[in-house]
C-alpha cells in the first residue's frame, strides 16, 4: 500500500488505486470549476490528465480558481494548473493543450474515460457533449450562478446527454455580471471529482439520469430526475468566438443605445441586436472579417448566428463581451502602474546608494 493514498486504499484496496493510475481523465476548462476537480483527480492519483484551456490568469479569478496564485497571474492557465498538480503529485501526468475544436477535439480526447466539462458557455458545452457522444465515455458536468450551482452526468446510451436536458440554450447573465460566491465554485468543482471518481472506480451510483442542484444559502440539495428524450449531439460548427480584436476587424457593439452611453470600446460602430434580428446588416463586406461586442457575449454570440445566416462567414462574438475587455484593461493599467511604481523604488534606492556612498 502507498502510503500517498493510504486513506483512499483503505477503501477501496489496491487494485482498485491501480485502476485510477492507469486511467485517463479529460478536463475542459482550468477555472472555477476545473480547479478543484483537478487538484482532487491528481491527488488522488488519476494517472493521466488531459488539460484544455487558452485562457490566461487574471487577479479576478483567483477568488474561486484556486489551482492559481497571484505570481502566476498573467501566465496560460494551463501552464499555472500543470505546475500546481505536479507540485501537489508528480505521479499524475499532466497534458496540456489549447482551446478544443471540432477538429481536433476527437482525437485528442481519444483515449479519455471520460470527459470533465468544466466551461462556461454553451458552444463549449456542446463540443464537450458531441465529444463523449462520439467516443462513447461519460460526460461529467457542471454549472453554476451566484449563490446555485448544478451538477449531472450525462452518458449517451446509457442516459441523457446535454441536450436532453438543454434542448436550446438559454439566456442567462454571466458570472462577471450576476457574480458567484467562491466556494460555491468549490463544491460543485468537487462534486466533479467525486462523480468522476465513482466512474473510473466503479464505487457508488453516478449521477446519470439525475440533476443534482446545491442552493448553498439553505445548504441544501436537491435532486430531480432528467431523462433522455432522444436528443443525439450534434458536432458543432467552428467557434464562433475570439478572445482577441484583430487589428484589422470592423467593431460592433450590439448593445442598446443606453448602454453604449454608458461605456464602449473605442473605434466600435453601433447597431443593435434587435436591428440584426429584425434584418438589418452591418455596412460590410460579408467576407470582411468583423467582431461583435455586448456585455458577456450572449447577445453578440446571437447576432453572429444571424449574421452567418445570411451569408456573413467571417463575424465572430468577442468572448466575455465589453466586460471582460474591460477588466483585461485595467488588469494591464494595474499592471503597467506597478512596474512604474518599482522603477521609481529602484531610482529612489540608486540615488539613496549614491548619496550614502555605497559602492558595489
Amino acid at each position: 500500500m502507498s502510503s500517498r493514498y493510504a486513506r483512499q486504499e483503505t477503501l477501496w484496496g489496491t487494485s482498485t488505486q491501480e485502476r485510477l493510475r492507469a486511467s485517463t481523465v479529460a478536463v475542459i476548462g482550468a477555472g472555477g470549476l476545473g480547479s478543484p476537480a483537478l487538484l482532487y483527480l491528481a491527488g488522488a492519483g488519476v494517472g493521466r490528465i488531459l488539460l484544455f484551456d487558452d485562457d490566461t490568469v487574471s487577479l479576478s479569478n483567483l477568488h474561486r480558481q484556486v489551482i492559481h496564485t497571484t505570481a502566476t497571474v498573467g501566465q496560460p492557465k494551463t501552464e499555472s494548473a500543470a505546475a500546481a498538480l505536479n507540485a501537489l503529485n508528480p505521479e499524475s501526468t499532466v497534458e496540456q493543450f489549447s482551446r478544443l475544436t471540432p477538429d481536433t477535439a476527437l482525437d485528442q480526447l481519444r483515449g479519455a474515460d471520460l470527459i470533465i466539462d468544466g466551461t462556461d458557455n454553451f458552444y463549449s458545452r456542446h463540443l464537450a457533449s458531441w465529444a463523449a457522444h462520439e467516443l462513447g465515455i461519460p460526460h461529467v458536468w457542471a454549472s453554476l450562478l451566484g449563490y446555485d450551482a448544478q451538477l449531472t452526468v450525462f452518458h449517451s446510451g446509457h442516459g441523457p446527454v446535454y441536450e436532453d436536458l438543454f434542448p436550446t440554450d438559454p439566456q442567462v447573465p454571466s458570472c462577471s455580471q450576476a457574480g458567484v460566491m467562491g466556494p460555491v465554485v468549490g463544491v460543485a468543482g468537487s462534486a466533479l471529482a467525486v462523480e468522476a471518481l465513482k466512474l473510473l472506480t466503479g464505487i457508488g451510483t453516478p449521477l446519470i439520469g439525475t440533476l443534482g442542484y446545491y442552493d448553498s444559502l439553505a445548504g441544501t440539495w436537491e435532486y430531480i430526475p432528467v431523462r433522455a428524450n432522444g436528443a443525439t449531439p450534434a458536432r458543432p460548427d467552428n467557434p464562433t468566438d475570439i478572445r482577441v480584436i484583430p487589428e484589422d476587424a470592423t467593431l460592433i457593439d450590439v448593445r442598446t443605445s443606453p448602454e453604449r452611453a454608458a461605456s464602449l470600446i473605442p473605434g466600435s460602430q453601433h447597431l443593435p441586436l434587435d436591428e440584426i434580428l429584425a434584418g438589418h446588416n452591418p455596412p460590410l463586406d460579408p467576407a470582411n472579417l468583423a467582431v461583435l461586442y455586448c456585455a458577456s457575449g450572449l447577445r453578440s454570440a446571437q447576432a453572429v448566428e444571424a449574421l452567418r445566416a445570411r451569408g456573413f462567414s467571417n463575424v465572430y462574438s468577442l468572448r466575455g463581451g465589453i466586460d471582460a475587455w474591460q477588466e483585461h484593461i485595467s488588469e494591464l493599467e494595474a499592471e503597467a502602474d506597478a512596474a512604474h511604481r518599482g522603477e521609481l523604488e529602484t531610482i529612489s534606492l540608486e540615488k539613496l546608494e549614491a548619496e550614502c556612498g555605497v559602492e558595489d
